[in-house]
C-alpha cells in the first residue's frame, strides 16, 4: 500500500508541475505490472520498456490501453518482436536497426513511429549516433515505407552534476530543429525526447517535449 500510494501522489504532483505540453513516459524497468497499472490510473498513458523480454512478459498481461515505447537499446534479432509488441521505438541508432525493423513492420503492414537516439555528447561507452551521423541515417529512414521518424532522443550523461546534461540538451535541440526545418520523406518530426528522474527539469529547459521517468514516479528500485 505504501508503494502504490508513492507512485500516486508521485504522479500527482509531477502532472500538477510538468507543462501539458511535456508527455511524462513512465520508464518501468523490472516494474511490475501493478505498479505500472496504478500510474496508469493516475494519468500516466506512456510507458517505456528497456528490454525487449521485459515487454513481452507485460504487454500482453495488461488489461488496459497505453502507449509502449521501447527505450532501450533494440537488437536486431529482437526487431521482429519490437515491431508487434510497440507503439513506438526510440533508439533507433543505425541503419542496419532501421532497416530490419521496416523489413518486420512491412510484414505486419504496420506502419512504426520511431525516433533516432542522439549521442550528442560522442561518448564512446554509450549507444546513439553522433551528431555528423544524422543525416544520412534520416536519409536512410526515408526510404522505409513502414517507419515514421517523429523526432529524437538524447541521454545526459549518467554521472556527475545535472548541469552537465544541459550542453547535450541543447546540442540536440539544434539537431532537432534542424529536422524540422527540412521537407523529410516519411517523417513528422514533433517529439524531442530528452531527460530523466535526475535531470527532467533541465531537459524541459531547453525544450524537451517528452521526459523519461523511472525513479520520480516509482521510487528507488
Amino acid at each position: 500500500m505504501e508503494r502504490t500510494q508513492f507512485i500516486k501522489d508521485a504522479v500527482r504532483r509531477l502532472l500538477s508541475e510538468i507543462p501539458p505540453s511535456v508527455t511524462i513516459l513512465a520508464a518501468c524497468k523490472t516494474r511490475s505490472i501493478e505498479e505500472v497499472q496504478v500510474a496508469f490510473e493516475t494519468g500516466i498513458n506512456h510507458f517505456g520498456h528497456n528490454y525487449v523480454q521485459e515487454a513481452q512478459a507485460m504487454i500482453p498481461n495488461i488489461a488496459f490501453k497505453a502507449k509502449w515505447h521501447l527505450i532501450g537499446h533494440l537488437q536486431r534479432n529482437k526487431a521482429e518482436e519490437t515491431a508487434k509488441l510497440f507503439d513506438c521505438v526510440q533508439i533507433i541508432d543505425s541503419s542496419r536497426i532501421a532497416l530490419e525493423l521496416e523489413k518486420y513492420c512491412s510484414k505486419l503492414n504496420k506502419i512504426m513511429p520511431i525516433l533516432v537516439e542522439v549521442n550528442s555528447g560522442c561518448e564512446e561507452n554509450k549507444t546513439g549516433i553522433y551528431p555528423e551521423e544524422l543525416n544520412q541515417l534520416v536519409d536512410v529512414i526515408g526510404t522505409c515505407q513502414h517507419l515514421l521518424l517523429e523526432g529524437l532522443m538524447t541521454m545526459g550523461p549518467r554521472v556527475g552534476n545535472q548541469q552537465d546534461s544541459r550542453r547535450y540538451f541543447i546540442e540536440t535541440r539544434h539537431l532537432f530543429e534542424q529536422l524540422q526545418s527540412k521537407a523529410l520523406p516519411n517523417a513528422q518530426i514533433h517529439i524531442l525526447s530528452m531527460g530523466m528522474s535526475s535531470d527532467y527539469q533541465i531537459a524541459i529547459e531547453e525544450g524537451a517535449n517528452m521526459i523519461r521517468l523511472g525513479t520520480a514516479i516509482f521510487g528507488e528500485r
